[in-house]
Formats: C-alpha cells, structure tokens, sequence
C-alpha cells in the first residue's frame, strides 16, 4: 500500500472536511473548541453556547471568527 492511498499519510486535517461529514460530529465540542468558542463570542458581543456539538462549534467558530476578522 503506497502512502497516497493512506489518508493518514496525507497533510488532512477536519478544518478541510465538512463538520456534517465528521463521524464525531454530534459528540460534544471539546475544551479547545469551547475555550476558543467563548473567546470568540465575547469579541463579536454573541451569547455563548455550551450545548453546541462538535460539529456545530465548529461551524460556529467560522461565522464568529469571520465576524471577528480572526479567521483572516
């Protein structure tokens, strides 16, 4: 088996595959995504919720980092 067949061999991360795609996407967001979730929402002035998925933090972290200029 060659390395190109080997997704892992590749330089994929989630940030490129669509978070409803992700096979956790519905387990809860991690400590990483909710620190940087709640730092995120303070900066744009929007509530911050701890009840979002992975998936759906994910997707949330785009809109606010957009708002935010940070994901620039």
């Amino acid at each position: 088996m060659s390395d190109t067949a080997n997704p892992k061999a590749e330089p994929f991360s989630n940030a490129e595959k669509d978070p409803d795609d992700w096979t956790t996407g519905d387990e809860s967001m991690t400590g990483a995504q909710a620190s940087y979730l709640k730092t995120l929402s303070e900066e744009a002035g929007e509530p911050f919720d701890d009840t979002l998925n992975k998936a759906d933090a994910s997707k949330r972290i785009d809109e606010l980092q957009a708002k935010t200029g940070r994901g620039s």
